[in-house]
């Protein structure tokens, strides 16, 4: 996945990897933001998704249409690169396909492993926002009973970072790329400093409910669904950390996510996708304190499930 987005130019931000599924944060560069591609740039992308020979045989493609003088043929090939990359569509697509082909290669099979198409949420980029869904994401192994903590499961961004990966601690350093306290540069290449926020939040957030005999609770690692639905009948709230060890379908049905002035502008800016009765575009997410986070869908039923 990460030599994907390397190829794609796209920054893997933190992922979790299942048995069934995997969730992952992406990091878009805006479009005015992406430099055209060049000969250069595309050859120094293709290592990260092609093999010696493949890009070999490129090369000299390029270089028989150079060698005419069809500049309009080198701009066809670098057209047809170029779609695939900054884009999470073409991105989804390719690792799902490169990861059946390899699995397929390794157990004599054929066809798709994974035949739904997959779920996206827009999340803006905020220190708040960026967090509470890393941590959402990093969690999943805990809330699947997998291990006891986050660190302990080497295929999540922090369980790679935790273990010395460079690449997952830059991903989790550009969360805190958006806080006014250290630049985003210092905090790529400074694990240590990066490491203290991000656990101090994650672990803040996933924590373990205690049993406490004399209210009579007998603690938990998740919500049964009896305890769900009787929060949802009474609209009641719970702390974001409790909501965090559930499924939040909010972060894979809520479209858009983030403060309630960056859902706004989003709506706005896309006012023609909505029916003409709707007049605005945040929406409070239910089911627990989650802040001033608003999502663009309003998930009226099961938003939490186990």
């Amino acid at each position: 996945m990460l030599n994907q987005a390397g190829f794609a130019g796209l920054n893997v931000v933190t992922l979790a990897t299942l048995d069934n599924h995997f969730h992952v944060l992406i990091e878009v560069p805006e479009p005015d933001e992406v430099p055209e591609l060049t000969v250069d740039d595309l050859f120094s992308r293709l290592p990260f998704i092609y093999s010696e020979a493949k890009i070999r045989e490129l090369k000299k493609l390029f270089d028989e249409t150079a060698a005419r003088g069809d500049q309009d043929g080198i701009d066809r090939l670098l057209a047809g690169f170029a779609k695939r990359m900054h884009d999470t569509s073409f991105f989804m697509k390719e690792v799902k396909q490169r990861f059946s082909q390899w699995y397929n290669l390794r157990n004599d099979r054929r066809g798709t492993l994974r035949e739904e198409r997959y779920k996206s949420v827009l999340v803006e980029g905020s220190q708040e926002a960026l967090m509470t869904m890393a941590a959402y994401i990093d969690l999943n192994p805990m809330r699947a009973g997998i291990v006891k903590r986050a660190e302990d499961y080497r295929w999540t961004g922090y369980g790679a970072a935790a273990g010395g990966d460079t690449d997952a601690r830059k991903g989790l350093g550009r969360i805190l790329d958006h806080s006014s306290q250290v630049s985003g540069e210092e905090f790529e290449s400074c694990w240590e400093e990066t490491e203290k926020l991000y656990r101090l939040w994650l672990y803040s957030e996933g924590q373990e409910i205690a049993p406490d005999p004399e209210k009579g609770e007998r603690g938990r690692k998740g919500f049964t669904r009896e305890q769900l639905e009787a929060v949802e009948k009474l609209e009641g709230k719970m702390p974001r950390v409790q909501a965090l060890r559930c499924r939040v379908r909010y972060f894979t049905d809520g479209a858009v996510f983030g403060s309630a002035a960056f859902v706004e502008k989003i709506f706005l800016s896309n006012r023609s996708h909505f029916g003409s009765k709707r007049s605005s575009g945040a929406r409070r997410m239910r089911g627990a304190e989650w802040g001033d986070l608003c999502v663009i869908r309003d998930l009226r039923k099961t938003v939490l499930t186990t």
